[in-house]
């Protein structure tokens, strides 16, 4: 059979049928985009309060390592007054 034969007027979903497959589809009118959303919100909530104490400190030393890091680094990089005091 020629692939140009079936492209012929057939969308992509229906290029080929297959003996012995049934498949099972939701018109696009019944479904709800929002299913379940208002629940979504509380189980986020639930899973962020459990996982809080577990992430949340190695976070905070993080930052604080950080920001320590980058004042030390900020002062090393600054050049001495002192040593072009005799400089024309």
């Amino acid at each position: 059979m020629r692939l140009t034969s079936v492209l012929k007027g057939a969308h992509f979903g229906n290029l080929a049928y297959i003996r012995g497959l049934i498949t099972y589809r939701i018109s696009p009118f019944e479904q709800y985009a929002f299913a379940g959303f208002t629940h979504a919100i509380g189980r986020t909530a639930y899973r962020i309060r459990n996982c809080i104490f577990k992430s949340g400190p190695p976070f905070a030393a993080y930052f604080l390592i950080r920001t320590e890091v980058e004042k030390r680094h900020a002062a090393l990089s600054r050049k001495n007054p002192e040593d072009f005091v005799n400089d024309k």
